[in-house]
């Protein structure tokens, strides 16, 4: 059975830094290294939006919102995505969900909270 789990978030500060990762079990190394991840966002009330997305080649897409202050990264090597967000700021404060593109699976999320 394929699972993303979600680790990291917590309560930050404006302007803290902060990464968030993603682990996937139960997918072969292959399967992992052959699909795009991405990293979504849902902030209460807002639809589910992009945030990063990581090609099986490294190639990386950002959000407007998230170039420049964000870096996606994968380490295929662990099944595992990472997030790193920068210069946070109280509009990022959203549940952040990992993606399988592949097999369009989803984790459960990890709350990030961003204060002012």
């Amino acid at each position: 059975q394929v699972r993303l789990v979600e680790s990291g978030g917590g309560l930050m500060q404006a302007g803290e830094s902060l990464t968030i990762f993603c682990v996937a079990t139960g997918v072969s190394g292959a399967n992992f290294r052959n699909s795009e991840m991405g990293w979504y966002r849902q902030a209460p009330g807002n639809q589910r939006e992009l945030v990063a997305t990581i090609g099986t080649d490294g190639n990386t897409n950002y959000a407007a919102s998230a170039k420049g202050r964000f870096t996606i990264s994968r380490n295929n090597a662990r099944n595992t995505v990472y997030l790193e967000m920068n210069s946070l700021k109280p509009e990022d404060t959203a549940v952040y969900y990992c993606h399988l593109a592949t097999f369009n699976y989803w984790g459960q999320g990890t709350q990030v909270t961003v204060s002012s």
